[in-house]
């Protein structure tokens, strides 16, 4: 049903442009060009509000939630594994997934933030360079 109002909104806006355009005179040359490269141009904008400018918004949406990841953020991975960010070092993010059990996951690898600009201590979880310094794992 939309679709057959989206084509008959067309054809009458076709129809209403060449009715103004024969009524002014314009040659066939011009409405045959227009026939050629109308639909062309019809398509191109199509895809941009349709294809580009969504993935657009959906990358810069992406972009923005690992820019804001803190530690204590629960978030869940492209493969599925649920945790708590315990730490961020250069692009690589300690997920804590069990007590006890953390791993290291790339930073583009964060599907969702479940806990969305909300940190466990209200500080980043961004560590300077300065303070790298090996983990004690006497657990």
């Amino acid at each position: 049903v939309r679709s057959t109002r989206l084509t008959n909104w067309i054809f009458q806006l076709v129809s209403s442009i060449k009715c103004v355009w024969e009524a002014n005179h314009v040659s066939e040359e011009v409405w045959a060009m227009l026939s050629i490269y109308g639909p062309i141009l019809f398509t191109a904008v199509l895809f941009y509000f349709f294809l580009y400018r969504p993935q657009k918004a959906e990358q810069q949406r992406r972009a923005d939630m690992l820019a804001t990841l803190h530690r204590g953020n629960k978030v869940v991975t492209m493969g599925g594994v649920y945790g708590e960010i315990v730490a961020i070092e250069k692009g690589v993010i300690d997920l804590k997934i069990a007590d006890k059990v953390v791993i290291k996951v790339e930073k583009r690898s964060i599907s969702r933030n479940l806990t969305q600009g909300k940190s466990a201590a209200g500080e980043p979880a961004e560590l300077p360079e300065a303070q790298d310094e090996p983990k004690d794992d006497k657990d």
